[in-house]
């Protein structure tokens, strides 16, 4: 059986999974991120709030990186679908874990001190 059979992907169209160059760039761009951010916190070459700062951009780019060459999320046509139903599923993450902050500070807000015993919180009803 030739290679050729192995795919069902027809002439003139796109793949939605990439080549492996594709996922070679992507492996050597996470493996360089991800030993940068290895280096900037082992070495203390850096202070804490700019140490901080560096890992966090790494890290954005790292998720960059694994979305655009894992993951094919991009602006073409085949995956602006794709794309469009991460963002809304990141968008309903965002609302739960803001919501349950939300609800979790006002519980806490609301909860009586310990300090307090209730004889003396029934006496300031």
């Amino acid at each position: 059986m030739k290679p050729s059979h192995l795919h069902s992907v027809h002439p003139g169209e796109h793949a939605l999974h990439g080549s492996v160059r594709s996922y070679t760039i992507g492996l050597l761009l996470s493996v360089a991120l991800t030993v940068a951010s290895f280096a900037t916190v082992m070495t203390g070459a850096l202070q804490n709030h700019a140490a901080i700062a560096l890992v966090v951009g790494l890290c954005v780019a790292q998720l960059l990186v694994q979305l655009v060459y894992f993951l094919h999320l991009g602006t073409g046509p085949g995956q602006r679908g794709n794309t469009a139903i991460f963002a809304c599923t990141g968008f309903l993450i965002v609302i739960v874990v803001a919501g349950s902050l939300w609800v979790m500070h006002n519980a806490d807000l609301n909860m009586m001190p310990t300090e307090m015993s209730i004889e003396r919180a029934r006496a300031k009803d």
